[in-house]
């Protein structure tokens, strides 16, 4: 199938780009500079480069693909970006029933000790503006399918926040730790993006976790077990605040357990150690 692909260079969308090449995919990759069309290259995709937001350009790459993947996060103007996407996916693939599968993400759910696939959605602000986008997605004639990850593992990111240790060598936590993250392997969660983009219907959302939710003490705990770190020191939510900024520490704070049920309805299951395993080492085999 030819797929385009937005955020080809990116945690998520580097591995979905080997996914679909590795599966006998042909990838169009979307870039924006020359460096990053020579790194897709040499991972096997077309690289395509310009702008999203140029909808010309971008309608002209989305009328020549049997399907699209859209995993891009800019620095900035998130909303706006993203609402150019969706516009020009509403141009091109309305009715036509090629498939669509855009990137959400599991804190737009909110707190919840059984967070379910289609369940509420409860975003905090970072993410808020997200949702009547995707209820506008979902509403409308594109065969779509929203994946939401829950924290994603194995390239860094957010969990370097509770696996590295700060100049003092102790951990700081996001709160008193008690909060639970979802989580997810960026390779497990590539095949989840092929299996979707695959898949002969639009799914609706789909949490795309490992179900084995963690709590952010026991990530910070795991640190220390494995000598990385020589402690784990709370914080209050003023002092995560503060030091992460509110938007993002509240985010950072909420409780969210899910066992991601739909996408194992489609065959999907998580092949990947656990972040806590990765964190101790070998000694966790």
């Amino acid at each position: 199938m030819r797929i385009l692909l937005t955020g080809a260079t990116g945690t998520i969308g580097s591995a979905v780009l080997d996914e679909l090449v590795e599966a006998g995919h042909e990838v169009r990759a979307v870039v924006r500079s020359e460096q990053s069309a020579r790194a897709v290259a040499a991972r096997g995709a077309s690289a395509r480069l310009g702008e999203v937001t140029d909808a010309s350009w971008f309608g002209a790459e989305l009328a020549e693909a049997e399907a699209a993947i859209h995993t891009a996060a800019p620095a900035s103007g998130a909303p706006e970006f993203d609402a150019a996407v969706l516009d020009a996916i509403g141009n091109e693939f309305a009715t036509t029933g090629r498939r669509f599968v855009h990137t959400s993400g599991i804190w737009e759910y909110g707190t919840g000790a059984n967070l379910q696939d289609d369940g509420p959605l409860d975003p905090p602000e970072i993410v808020a503006w997200r949702v009547p986008l995707e209820e506008q997605l979902l509403a409308g004639p594109v065969s779509a399918t929203i994946i939401a990850p829950g924290v994603v593992y194995g390239s860094g990111g957010i969990p370097e926040l509770l696996t590295t240790p700060g100049p003092d060598g102790r951990v700081r936590l996001v709160g008193d730790g008690r909060q639970h993250w979802s989580l997810v392997h960026r390779d497990d969660l590539a095949r989840l993006y092929r299996i979707a983009v695959e898949h002969p219907q639009e799914q609706g959302r789909i949490i795309a976790v490992d179900g084995r939710p963690q709590s952010v003490r026991a990530i910070g705990e795991a640190t220390v077990a494995s000598g990385r770190a020589s402690a784990v020191v709370e914080e209050s939510v003023d002092e995560s605040r503060a030091r992460l900024g509110t938007p993002f520490a509240d985010a950072l704070l909420l409780d969210q357990r899910a066992l991601g049920e739909k996408a194992r309805t489609l065959g999907w299951r998580p092949a990947h150690r656990s972040l806590l395993e990765e964190v101790l080492g070998d000694g966790a085999r």
